[in-house]
């Protein structure tokens, strides 16, 4: 049996223990310099305003006796919430945004990809000056551009209506059924450019050998771009989707400008007009602070279930 002998253990020179406690230290101060702007606009900007959501969800303002005593505090527990879930018109605005988020979200990932592509393909002339031409609509404030349109939407001011109707063509825009996809509209017009940029960056960050492989291997430009490019953009495609549905369930701008031309838009239309008209129509801040937690709990689960959706499709 042979035995065989460890070879002796170094001793350590003196401090370096010490040495890595400090350089430690050190890294976790630095650390927590560096995120501390973070944490402080998080708190500022999402904690404390979610907090006093929550706050004025669970009280209310009453008024005792006949009215002439001075309001107290009182707390209501889940009423609230149990309002705006049974309410009928805010469920009807759920189900307008997701409406909303299925038809915009779908053009404008489409839309977005398809100009990235083309634009990167080489078939486009005057690169640069095509991007800045979509990019240019994204520069126009929402207000403004909602006013623009609008004005095109509006029967005896739109030439384009009035275009229409020399070709015997009568379109309402601001109709029951049309309204919805006027509004899509708007939205398309403003956000194309911008995420077609992002798209384009993505795919100028493709591998020429990649493409080049593709070619080689009988790939013309179409599948190339189809089977090639846009899966390799994939991280991109995914970021978009997340924050364009977390910007469409907020949807508020153009439907409450359209909401003065025409009746097929109510006061309520979508969560964010129901908020502010419990809010500012009403004064019934502890039902507008509860529709807000609901739509911030709505955005949050539907954000979660694209997240596991799309990761699980990756997995595949």
């Amino acid at each position: 049996m042979t035995l065989t002998a460890s070879p002796p253990r170094t001793a350590e020179p003196m401090g370096t223990g010490e040495t890595k406690t400090k350089t430690r230290r050190r890294e976790k101060i630095a650390c927590a310099v560096l995120m501390a702007p973070f944490f402080a606009l998080f708190t500022l900007i999402f904690l404390i305003p979610l907090g006093t959501a929550l706050w004025l969800s669970l009280f209310s303002q009453d008024e005792p006796g006949l009215g002439f005593g001075p309001e107290q505090t009182v707390f209501i527990g889940l009423r609230s919430y149990a309002a705006v879930l049974s309410d009928p018109t805010f469920l009807n605005g759920l189900s307008v945004v997701v409406l909303y988020c299925v038809i915009y979200i779908s053009l404008m990932v489409a839309g977005a990809l398809a100009l990235a592509l083309l634009l990167d393909s080489g078939m486009a002339k005057l690169t640069r000056w095509a991007q800045l031409s979509l990019f240019l609509p994204h520069a126009v404030p929402g207000i403004i551009a909602a006013l623009i349109w609008l004005y095109l939407y509006t029967p005896g001011l739109s030439p384009i209506i009035d275009l229409f109707a020399k070709a015997d063509i009568t379109i309402d825009f601001l109709g029951l059924n049309a309204v919805l996809p006027s509004i899509v509209n708007i939205a398309l017009w403003s956000n194309l450019g911008y995420n077609m940029v992002i798209f384009y960056a993505a795919l100028k960050a493709i591998p020429n050998e990649v493409v080049e492989a593709s070619v080689v291997d009988g790939a013309g430009p179409v599948r190339t771009a189809v089977w090639v490019k846009t899966p390799m953009i994939r991280a991109s495609i995914v970021t978009v989707v997340m924050f364009t549905l977390v910007w469409s369930l907020q949807l508020f701008t153009e439907p409450v400008l359209l909401n003065q031309a025409t009746p097929a838009i109510n006061s309520r239309y979508t969560p964010n007009m129901y908020i502010f008209d419990a809010a500012f129509t009403r004064n019934n801040y502890s039902m507008s602070a509860a529709a807000a937690v609901v739509l911030l709990a709505f955005t949050i689960a539907l954000s979660y279930f694209v997240t596991r959706w799309t990761n699980r499709q990756e997995a595949q």
